[in-house]
């Protein structure tokens, strides 16, 4: 009987210890301070392969980007192009190939972006310029000089699709299709007015693309 007198009001102590514990901790809620924007950089490189006037074209790029959310990508993005178009040139006597260079703003909306396999639509709009090269020298690697009539200035958009697979927080890889819409160019015997074309690219991105989100408890009031 004695025992039974002790027992009971020490279970009863407990149980409201129990009870109290629960209370106290449902008044802590876990909240993230960071829920809007996720923030993320990087650098890439990528090649591509397309056709200028049917003829086979390679292109060289690097970009470096804010990534917003995981939804949206802004930054710069330079571009070489290679053309071997072969065309004879009557002041030379040569057989020359086109080539571009340009840069200038990229911009990225993405759908699933938190996804394993996300959809993207890259833009670009820049300058640059544009002109022939004897393949010869190209293809000894020799040194070459322009004058004004080897060269002119050329203004570029392109947009296309891409899809982009997320390996891990800090590399993601890129594929897609693009099409340039360039302005008119004006070069000394050239047969080629315009440097528009679709191309198939695949790069990769280095980078952080999610810094993380911090994680805090507090206590209600």
């Amino acid at each position: 009987m004695n025992s039974q007198k002790i027992i009971i009001p020490v279970f009863l102590f407990l149980f409201s210890l129990v009870l109290k514990a629960q209370d106290d901790e449902g008044n802590y809620i876990t909240f993230n301070d960071r829920r809007n924007v996720v923030h993320g950089v990087y650098m890439g490189i990528g090649i591509g392969y397309g056709e200028i006037e049917g003829e086979d074209t390679y292109i060289g790029s690097f970009k470096v980007a804010y990534v917003a959310n995981q939804q949206f990508e802004v930054g710069f993005l330079a571009k070489g192009l290679y053309s071997r178009q072969n065309i004879f040139n009557p002041r030379s006597g040569d057989n020359d190939d086109l080539f571009a260079g340009y840069a200038g703003f990229h911009l990225e909306p993405i759908l699933f972006g938190k996804s394993a396999v996300s959809l993207s639509f890259p833009f670009f709009i820049g300058g640059g310029a544009v002109g022939y090269v004897d393949r010869d020298i190209v293809e000894n690697e020799e040194d070459f000089d322009f004058d004004d009539d080897d060269l002119d200035a050329v203004f570029v958009l392109e947009p296309g699709v891409s899809a982009l697979f997320n390996i891990s927080r800090y590399a993601q890889i890129e594929a897609g299709v693009k099409y340039r819409f360039s302005s008119k160019i004006e070069l000394t015997d050239s047969p080629i007015d315009r440097i528009n074309g679709f191309s198939t690219e695949i790069g990769i991105k280095l980078g952080i693309f999610n810094m993380g989100r911090n994680r805090y408890k507090k206590q209600l009031d």
